[in-house]
């Protein structure tokens, strides 16, 4: 049998009450750019906004929200150096910062924050392997 596998993580859309808040938090706090705005012309069932953030197709789309918080969440990757950095952005932004779940040595750091559309977003300085092996260490 040939199997198939998924190739990688093509996009995430993100359901917002404004676009230009969005866009600004985007911006600002994640230094993220973008490429692209639907504007008059709509081609998908919202009007919507790309943006590019570490590499990635973040779309966001103007519609009803979530009137809950969960944990879910998109957590994205920075050096443990720019810890501070995004702590300073995402507290200048007038943004409410959750302090991080208890972690394990060696798994890294967290930073977590909602958007006023309830997202919940995580800038994190460590990655799969990191994690995989202070679990290790742990379950040993």
């Amino acid at each position: 049998m040939n199997e198939r596998v998924i190739d990688g993580l093509s996009h995430i859309t993100l359901i917002v009450r404004d676009l230009e808040w969005t866009g600004r938090m985007f911006e600002t706090v994640l230094g993220g750019k973008e490429v692209y705005r639907s504007g008059a012309r709509q081609f998908s069932i919202a009007p919507e906004r790309f943006y590019e953030i570490g590499g990635l197709w973040i779309a966001i789309m103007q519609h009803q929200i979530h009137e809950t918080r969960t944990y879910d969440h998109v957590a994205f990757r920075i050096t443990d150096q720019d810890y501070d950095l995004y702590r300073r952005r995402i507290v200048d932004f007038g943004l409410e910062l959750k302090e991080s779940r208890p972690r394990i040595e060696g798994e890294g750091r967290s930073l977590y924050f909602h958007d006023r559309d309830n997202h919940l977003i995580e800038l994190h300085t460590g990655a799969l392997a990191d994690r995989l092996a202070a679990y290790a260490r742990l379950s040993a």
